[in-house]
Parts: structure tokens; sequence; C-alpha cells
């Protein structure tokens, strides 16, 4: 399990435990964090899960698809080098702590 902390474009933050396996998308909808639309359900196909990701963490996550850095490109807000999709980061030790920034717009 992996704490994470998301943190809305309002400054709230949120930090949860997620069970290894769970994608950051599922668990900011299944928990009512407010930034992440999620619409495709987590296949990679809306850009509506756009998060930013601490630079410095950013080794510590696989790299992304050709899928992903695709959907990336449609992204509503700025997009950063560490811009990436909450449905392609998967919860695991190796990501305990990790915090993630969410824009002020998905679509």
């Amino acid at each position: 399990m992996a704490n994470i902390t998301y943190i809305e474009a309002s400054g709230n933050a949120t930090t949860l435990n997620l069970p290894d396996g769970w994608s950051l998308m599922q668990g900011a909808t299944a928990n009512g964090v407010d930034g992440i639309l999620g619409e495709c359900g987590g296949s990679c196909a809306c850009a509506t899960c756009h998060c930013y990701v601490d630079e410095a963490r950013l080794a510590d996550l696989p790299p992304a698809s050709d899928n992903e850095l695709a959907m990336l490109e449609n992204v509503a807000a700025e997009r950063r080098p560490g811009s990436r999709l909450a449905c392609q980061i998967k919860a695991s030790d190796a990501l305990d702590g990790l915090v993630i920034h969410l824009p002020e717009m998905q679509e």
C-alpha cells in the first residue's frame, strides 16, 4: 500500500492509502478527490485525469507509454515536465509518499 497525497488546485490536500495496483485515478474517484474526472474510466482515452508529479519522483514511475504521451497532447491545463495521467500510475510501495498536484481544469 502507498500513501499518496493529492493537492487540489484550491490547495486542499488529501492523503489516501491506496492498495497496490490501484491507479491514482481510481483512488481519487473512489474517495471524492476534486480535480480528477476520469471520464474514460482509466483506459487512457480522455486525459481528464491529468496530474503533475513532482519531478524529483518521476524516476520512481515507469515511463509514459506512447499512448499516454499522445493523450497528454490533449490536456486542458498547461502541460508541464511532470505531467502524467493518473490512470496510468499504479500504487506500489515504491510510490509511498508521492505527492501529485491537480490542475485547475480537466476539460
